[in-house]
């Protein structure tokens, strides 16, 4: 059985057609907007009415709400119960539990932490639904990007499939041997300690059999890089990338002129 080590999904959509470094440009200042605008409801607006549509336009809805529910939620809910209880700042008490206030001022930074985060997430994963990684790398490479550079970017962007593959091998490897990794908590907790240690051991050597793959392939060679596959970079697209830096730089700008 084929295992994805990307997150991305093969499509025909407007999306995927777009140039990676246009949809790159387009995440960061999605991100930064959500960092740095001057509205407090800026960041659910975004993920709301930019980044769900987006997941429409792309033809990922599917897979972008199941990686939502799955992997950003239990997060970001939880990040946000951890504001909302230990935000030392707050006078307007809502409840208590035991020792700890729950406080209007609490649950907004909280809230507000929380869509920043998921705004976020969100963002870098539409990216990479629609981008494949070979793609991304090509096309900074080609634009001059240092390979050493590019190839962090892209490692980066794949590591959360690559370890959930890593860790399913590693399950299946457990269980064959008799491990309980199913049923109730307890024995669910018992697993982890089997699992993280070839999971971390494995990671490395993995590191290590890549640099050595990569450079069998004379990629830190100081010559011009070609590729088979000629990236498509419309004069649009250019036009857009501007428009995207020329709005982080005014959300930076009115962020440093109003502090």
């Amino acid at each position: 059985m084929h295992q994805k080590l990307s997150f991305y999904v093969d499509r025909d959509s407007f999306l995927h057609h777009l140039n990676p470094l246009t949809k790159l440009t387009l995440v960061l200042t999605l991100v930064i907007l959500s960092f740095l605008g001057l509205s407090y409801w800026l960041p659910t607006i975004i993920f709301l009415f930019i980044i769900i549509p987006l997941s429409f336009l792309g033809k990922v809805a599917q897979e972008f709400f199941n990686a939502t529910v799955k992997l950003l939620l239990p997060v970001v809910g939880f990040l946000f119960v951890m504001q909302a209880f230990f935000h030392p700042d707050g006078t307007q008490v809502i409840f208590s539990i035991w020792i700890f206030d729950v406080t209007v001022e609490s649950l907004s930074f909280a809230y507000l932490t929380a869509s920043r985060i998921l705004t976020m997430v969100a963002s870098f994963l539409i990216l990479l639904l629609t981008t494949h990684p070979s793609d991304l790398m090509s096309d900074l490479t080609r634009r001059g990007v240092s390979g050493n550079l590019s190839y962090v970017i892209t490692s980066t962007l794949q590591i959360i499939p690559q370890m959930q593959v890593k860790a399913g091998t590693i399950i299946d490897a457990q269980q064959s041997r008799g491990l309980e990794t199913t049923g109730n908590v307890f024995n669910r907790v018992k697993a982890v300690v089997p699992l993280v240690g070839p999971l971390v051991f494995g990671s490395l050597v993995e590191v290590e059999e890549r640099a050595i793959a990569i450079e069998a392939r004379a990629f830190t060679a100081p010559l011009k890089k070609t590729s088979l596959r000629e990236i498509p970079d419309r004069a649009a697209e250019r036009a857009a990338r501007w428009i995207f830096i020329g709005v982080i730089i005014i959300a930076i700008g009115l962020r440093i002129w109003l502090l």
